[in-house]
């Protein structure tokens, strides 16, 4: 049972998260054949004050 972990920050709208459960689904049983019913998706979104890159919080990041 191949399960996938994927780590983002919140901010995208439902149809972009369900596309892209179903496209890392696809790419999963393509590559392992593993059927599709087996592939588990797990996306954990945090908050962009909860994450930061080279010492800055992306909430402190300009846009």
């Amino acid at each position: 049972m191949p399960i996938v972990n994927i780590d983002l920050i919140a901010g995208r709208s439902q149809d972009q998260l369900k596309s892209l459960v179903k496209d890392v689904t696809d790419a999963v049983t393509k590559n392992t054949g593993a059927p599709a019913e087996h592939v588990h998706v797990i996306l954990r979104e945090m908050q962009k004050n909860r994450y930061g890159v080279a010492g800055i919080l992306k909430s402190d990041e300009e846009a």
